[in-house]
């Protein structure tokens, strides 16, 4: 396939990111270099792992930067002259000084509809707050998170039963298809893009596992039941349940007590369907309060 002529760096580091650079391979747009996070170890291994677009560009032979400082590849970037930069789910704030190596700047692609939801966890907020829609917009980057006027908005019905996974894949899947068509008219200024609302600016913050516990006299089981499906991947939600914090993996609103559901504010009943057990087994949730009898049984 013959390569498009102008050359993008690419910025990312999450599996989000990965869908977008798929994208861009496969349209044949030329990818100069992949700027990522540096490899880091995950959880309690003390291997370190690398970040999916690295492993990618890997396989495709496109060169790597994986800098502490943005200011070391300075001279890199420079090198190829002046090229486009597009960023998706990078991690790192990019100053103006960096911003402005690139041609027509860096476009990002951020998973909300801006000026809704700057930050780093739009599909999470959206999920949490039982929004009826959702999108991607693509931006032209500033050195004000996620501030900068906005090139193209699409937007995405949700339906209320959606998790975070599901949302990511959808929207990544939106952004990628999306910046194909918009860019060949970005770099040839038939796009233009427009300031944002500074009126209408909402903001999200980084999860922590300090938000996994849930207590339920707290939260209605409505907006329980959406943390669920918003904290799937992580930090994942844990309730109180028979003695035990459970991490709930999937639940729905009750009507009536049962030995699954749990009381919540304002009287309302939240009904446990699956769980991932103290041992690390997802399970349904009858399968556990089976083997819970069985052993008081075994037990007497």
């Amino acid at each position: 396939m013959k390569k498009k002529s102008k050359t993008i760096i690419f910025f990312g580091t999450e599996d989000f990111s990965l869908i977008t650079l798929k994208a861009l391979v496969e349209a044949g747009f030329n990818i100069g270099a992949v700027v990522t996070k540096p490899d880091a170890r995950r959880g309690r291994g003390t291997k370190k792992s690398q970040p999916a677009v690295k492993i990618y560009a890997n396989e495709h032979n496109i060169q790597v930067w994986q800098p502490q400082n943005l200011k070391d590849i300075v001279d890199d970037i420079k090198k190829i002259g002046k090229p486009v930069g597009i960023l998706v789910s990078y991690g790192k704030i990019i100053s103006q000084s960096i911003i402005d190596l690139f041609t027509p700047g860096i476009i990002n692609i951020h998973p909300s509809l801006l000026p809704k939801y700057r930050g780093p966890t739009p599909i999470e907020s959206a999920i949490k707050n039982g929004d009826k829609e959702t999108g991607v917009s693509i931006i032209q980057l500033n050195a004000r998170m996620d501030a900068g006027p906005i090139y193209r908005q699409v937007k995405h019905a949700l339906n209320g039963k959606e998790t975070k996974l599901d949302l990511y894949n959808t929207l990544g899947k939106i952004g990628a298809n999306e910046i194909i068509k918009t860019l060949p008219g970005i770099l040839n200024e038939s796009i233009l893009p427009k300031d944002q609302d500074e009126s209408k600016a909402s903001y999200c913050s980084l999860l922590s596992k300090d938000d996994s516990l849930i207590q339920p006299h707290q939260m209605t089981a409505q907006q329980i039941e959406r943390v669920i499906r918003a904290h799937l991947d992580y930090p994942k939600t844990k309730l109180p349940f028979l003695q035990n914090n459970l991490i709930v993996t999937r639940s729905h609103i009750a009507k009536e007590p049962s030995e699954s559901t749990i009381a919540c504010k304002d009287d309302t009943l939240l009904s446990i369907d699956k769980i991932i057990a103290p041992s690390g087994k997802h399970m349904k949730i009858k399968d556990y309060l089976n083997g819970i009898r069985n052993k008081r049984t075994i037990n007497n």
